[in-house]
């Protein structure tokens, strides 16, 4: 699962991290792989921007669910902070830590200009990144001068993440798992995986390449219910579209069905890869998303008001997938 810690209207930052672990619990208990969290900045309705913290957070209050970054949006940070941060959270909580890592700023430029200072971003600096914070999290090697403490040794998973082919490349010449942005830029992703697929070298950490997808999913035990509740999420795309974020919104009836045409083809596109139905719908949704992609793994991410019926969307989503 994949949460970006939504912020909801009536609510607090603290009703949004307790309500997080409360998810990650759950999963935990459903069975789900592993919890992923997103950085974003200067966003009022997202509670993710302290990504490593909330890690830790998640970490320590589950038992055996991986929690990881999805992703860490490397320009923002030197790798070191990164490797020492991540190789901290990998000591504490071993074998449960994964680094994803993103190459976009995850906000909007004047906050990009706040995080980065004077620093300017070329095309090879990410790759060069990824290649340093693999050093700083692979054993020391002998007179190797600077070293990642905590972080040396770790191996701490490293996944690359992308909406676009740039990092599908790069993760297939890494020999690096990837995860695919679809739960909000599904565009590219046919063609994304193609090229991670065709394009992938053997490493030392995987022989073969591993594909995650992001899938919204809403579920709910009918279709108009499920639909209802989705409103909350359609109101959340819209202020993206159109560049009024806020906090995350309750479900409106027959909300769609109150936008113009360009706008609902808007918000379908964009949720292009979702699973939004009853328990039927949502396992013929899955089934379909897993023939199309082949997909090793699929990260929900489900944005419902109720903390309540988010919780039972996820039981709806797992039973779906092992049915």
């Amino acid at each position: 699962m994949l949460d970006l810690v939504a912020v909801r209207e009536g609510g607090t930052v603290a009703d949004a991290l307790g309500i997080a672990l409360r998810t990650a619990q759950h999963a935990e208990s459903l069975g789900f792989t592993r919890y992923w969290l997103a950085e974003h900045h200067n966003m009022p309705g997202i509670a993710s921007s302290a990504t490593a913290v909330l890690v830790g957070h998640i970490a320590a209050g589950t038992h055996s669910i991986r929690v990881g970054s999805g992703g860490i949006m490397l320009p923002n940070h030197a790798p070191l902070v990164v490797a020492e941060a991540f190789g901290t959270l990998a000591e504490l909580y071993p074998s449960r830590i994964d680094l994803g890592l993103g190459r976009a700023p995850g906000t909007d430029p004047m906050t990009m200009r706040a995080l980065r200072r004077d620093r300017v971003e070329t095309e090879d600096d990410f790759p060069r990144d990824v290649a340093e914070l693999q050093q700083l999290l692979a054993p020391a090697q002998p007179g190797q001068r600077l070293i990642a403490m905590p972080g040396a040794g770790t191996n701490v998973p490293i996944w690359l993440l992308g909406s676009s082919l740039f990092s599908a490349r790069l993760a297939a010449e890494r020999g690096l798992p990837y995860a695919f942005a679809s739960h909000f830029a599904p565009r590219l992703l046919l063609q994304a995986l193609e090229v991670y697929r065709s394009q992938f070298q053997p490493s030392a950490t995987l022989a073969q390449p591993y594909v995650a997808i992001g899938v919204p999913v809403i579920a709910a035990p009918t279709d108009a219910e499920a639909e209802y509740l989705a409103s909350s999420t359609y109101q959340r795309v819209l202020g993206i579209l159109t560049g009024k974020r806020g906090r995350l919104s309750p479900p409106v009836e027959g909300f769609m069905a109150q936008l113009d045409t360009q706008a609902r083809a808007a918000i379908d596109d964009f949720l292009a890869a979702a699973v939004i139905g009853g328990p039927q719908k949502v396992r013929a949704g899955f089934e379909q998303l897993a023939r199309a992609t082949q997909a090793d793994e699929f990260i929900l991410v489900s944005d419902v008001y109720d903390p309540a019926l988010r919780l039972r969307s996820l039981d709806i989503a797992a039973a779906a997938r092992t049915a």
